[in-house]
């Protein structure tokens, strides 16, 4: 008797992540380009979609990513496998930019993001190591601003590297994140104050910035 309700609680609490539980299928058709290329490709022998800023772009921290149609976020976790390699043409100050954008408006006009540099994950510089993650939100709010008012504050390491699969976590609960790497049990790093505010709801997007050759897959959603 205890053996069938173990089972039973076990198919309900299955049915109720499926039911709550968001795989997007990253078809050609969800998706759309913003101040981004994009092409769905093989690597590894799997599919994955390959993404590049567009260079016309020059500012930092702008709409440049791959919006998926038809997946609003508010609250909950976003999962995505990402892997960033520097262009031939890249700048030297390019560091393999890539992450998610999440609580996109409209327009673009605002959205919020958390990006990762794997090219200062294991730089000899404890400097730039200390950058590896970063968070920003759109317009008020990019890097430079918050690193002079608010040095250290959103950012952060995590050991990583170029040409390597990376998987990230991005959980978001009113105006607290937590971005978890490679399926850590701690947190890499955590922003209380959201700058967008409360239960902000708005597309995600796959981002890229400067230099960068972006691929992802294997995105997730769980609202909650």
């Amino acid at each position: 008797m205890k053996r069938t309700k173990f089972l039973i609680l076990c198919c309900f609490v299955l049915l109720t992540y499926g039911l709550h539980s968001q795989t997007a299928d990253l078809k050609k058709e969800n998706l759309k380009a913003v101040n981004s290329f994009m092409s769905l490709e093989k690597l590894d022998g799997e599919k994955v979609v390959r993404v590049i800023k567009d260079p016309i772009i020059k500012e930092f921290d702008e709409p440049t990513f791959v919006r998926i149609n038809n997946l609003d976020f508010t609250n909950g976790t976003i999962e995505m496998t990402v892997l960033s390699r520097l262009l031939p043409d890249a700048p030297d100050f390019s560091r393999g930019f890539i992450g998610i954008a999440f609580h996109i408006n409209d327009d673009y006009s605002k959205f919020e993001s958390i990006y990762i540099r794997p090219t200062n994950g294991r730089a000899d510089s404890q400097v730039r190591r200390n950058h590896s993650i970063q968070y920003f939100a759109y317009p008020d709010y990019k890097f430079q601003r918050l690193r002079k008012e608010s040095p250290e504050m959103y950012e952060s390491y995590a050991d990583m590297g170029l040409n390597e699969w990376i998987q990230i976590r991005i959980e978001v609960h009113g105006q607290k994140a937590k971005l978890y790497i490679n399926n850590n049990k701690q947190p890499s790093l955590i922003v209380n104050d959201l700058k967008l505010g409360d239960n902000i709801q708005g597309a995600i997007g796959l981002f890229v910035d400067v230099g960068t050759e972006g691929f992802f897959k294997d995105l997730k959603v769980r609202p909650t």
